[in-house]
């Protein structure tokens, strides 16, 4: 019922806001076609008028007075055009801008009006005599008194020349006719609107009132079967009870009652079952304890064994680390060679970031077996390069866990250090900023030099450590969900202490930053 009244309520929103804008169309259509209208009178009106004094001009004789005939033309056009409201008449003026005839204004006859301007600046007469002169006439907009008010209206004129006297004729309409019929217009369509409005309301009322007491009513049955249900279930707890259909009413309901009933059956014989096996279980834990009291005095036989497995556990685990580079090895090597040879796979990649993290585990593992036995040579590296060909390699893990990984590298950094020692303490750290940074963040590298000091520095948005300190532990992990054996930063912090390398931890809600700073050899 929510979704259907926000559907009515959206459809009733559009129909309202497209007959409004049907409205504004239609507002400016009338307005339009109202001007052209009156344009189109204007023209007929100022070409009649011109033929009239073209016949008379071509008519006359050549003894004719041509100032007598221009006199009797302009007294016939004066009595001739105009409206009853005063509006419609036709004004003449030369191209001087003097006035010949305008039966409204009759003081302004013989007055010269070029420089006449409008209230907005428009050289009213001067722009009328242009545009007569132009092959088809002009219009031009202005503001002009009008006769039947006396204030000043906006209004068009259309103007057309007669050449062979220098005449400019024309003739307007007042634009405030056309306000006064869209606003006409405007209270009809208003008056529409207003009333689809209400209509719209009245149905969304019915439908609510519809709508709450179909709910309403739906309610009370759906709470009347889940209270049976309920009070069936709540027997059932503490005996055996099964529900009786016939007062099941909902159909849908009904369809559950067989599986109920079946669920409770089992349940009752599996409790009886665990009843008679806790009888049983009784009894063996008494036996249990005999044997426990005899296996006591055993275990002290069995301490000396223990320690010789151990030792035959540390040779099979240095064993099982050499056995597994060369699969490791191989399994890298074809992933590469596919790539080559198909191009990229998005199910390759998830076995190629996968085989990369048993990679890091393996190198962990084999340090940790090696570390106490053997001697890691220190050489000089380019750093910089070293970082890069890393972040590389964690490409496709950190593109798997929706992480990008964004470096910031100072080029021709150089170190003493032993390679792969060097190679434990990137390793890790990138391999933890991709397992614990939030998901879809960028993972942020910076390596930099700084004080006579070579600056490493690894930077997430991830959940805040807690404990600073504990993390450099032996299998210790923030967050056992994210799984790893806890032994990576143990490894970090074992090297950093030997080879003088200074790390530093800070972490917030917000941020998490792993610094190291490493002596720069002089």
């Amino acid at each position: 019922m929510l979704v259907m009244l926000i559907v009515i309520i959206v459809f009733s929103a559009l129909v309202a806001y497209n007959e409004y804008q049907n409205f504004e169309n239609e507002a400016k259509n009338i307005q339009t076609t109202f001007i052209q209208k009156q344009k189109d009178t204007l023209i007929f009106d100022t070409t009649r008028v011109l033929h009239f004094i073209s016949h008379a001009y071509e008519g006359r004789q050549s003894d004719t007075d041509e100032t007598l005939l221009k006199k009797q033309i302009l007294d016939a056009i004066e009595h001739l055009y105009g409206r009853q409201d005063g509006t419609g008449y036709i004004f003449i003026y030369d191209f001087q801008g003097k006035v010949l005839s305008d039966p409204v204004q009759k003081p302004n006859v013989g007055k010269n009006l070029y420089e006449t301007k409008d209230i907005n600046g428009v050289m009213v007469i001067r722009d009328l005599i242009d545009m007569s002169r132009q092959k088809e006439g002009g219009f031009v907009e202005y503001q002009w008194i009008k006769p039947t008010t006396g204030s000043l209206s906006p209004k068009i004129s259309y103007a057309k020349s007669f050449e062979p006297w220098g005449w400019m004729v024309g003739t307007g309409v007042y634009l405030d006719e056309v306000n006064k019929q869209i606003q006409e217009e405007r209270a009809i369509l208003k008056s529409r609107l207003n009333q689809y409005v209400i209509k719209m309301l009245f149905l969304l009322g019915v439908l609510c009132v519809v709508g709450v007491m179909g709910i309403f009513i739906t309610n009370r049955i759906l709470h009347k079967e889940i209270a049976s249900f309920s009070n069936y279930f709540k027997e059932a707890s503490s005996g055996y009870v099964i529900i009786d259909e016939a007062k099941i009413r909902l159909s849908e309901f009904k369809k559950m009652v067989p599986y109920i009933n079946t669920m409770i059956r089992v349940i009752h014989k599996r409790k009886e079952r665990l009843q008679a096996l806790n009888r049983v279980l009784e009894s063996k834990v008494e036996q249990k304890t005999k044997d426990l009291s005899e296996q006591n005095r055993l275990l002290v036989r069995e301490k000396d064994f223990n320690a010789s497995l151990v030792k035959a556990q540390d040779s099979f685990i240095k064993h099982s680390i050499h056995e597994i580079n060369t699969p490791l090895a191989v399994i890298m090597t074809h992933i590469d060679l596919f790539k080559m040879k198909e191009g990229e796979n998005r199910y390759l990649s998830k076995i190629e970031a996968a085989s990369k993290i048993i990679s890091t585990i393996y190198e962990d593992l084999s340090y940790m077996v090696k570390k106490n036995r053997f001697d890691y040579v220190k050489k000089r590296l380019d750093v910089s390069a070293f970082l890069e060909e890393r972040i590389d390699f964690f490409y496709e893990i950190a593109k798997g866990n929706q992480h990008t990984i964004i470096s910031d590298i100072q080029k021709g950094l150089w170190l003493y250090f032993s390679p792969e020692e060097l190679q434990r303490i990137v390793d890790n750290n990138l391999s933890n900023a991709i397992k614990y940074a939030n998901k879809g963040t960028d993972v942020k590298v910076r390596l930099a030099e700084e004080n006579e000091e070579i600056v490493l520095e690894f930077l997430t948005l991830s959940p805040k450590i807690e404990d600073t300190q504990r993390i450099f532990k032996a299998y210790q992990r923030e967050n056992d969900v994210r799984g790893g054996f806890g032994l990576g930063l143990e490894i970090v912090y074992t090297i950093c202490q030997k080879e003088n390398v200074k790390i530093s931890v800070s972490s917030s809600d917000a941020m998490t930053l792993f610094s190291y700073r490493f002596r720069k050899e002089t």
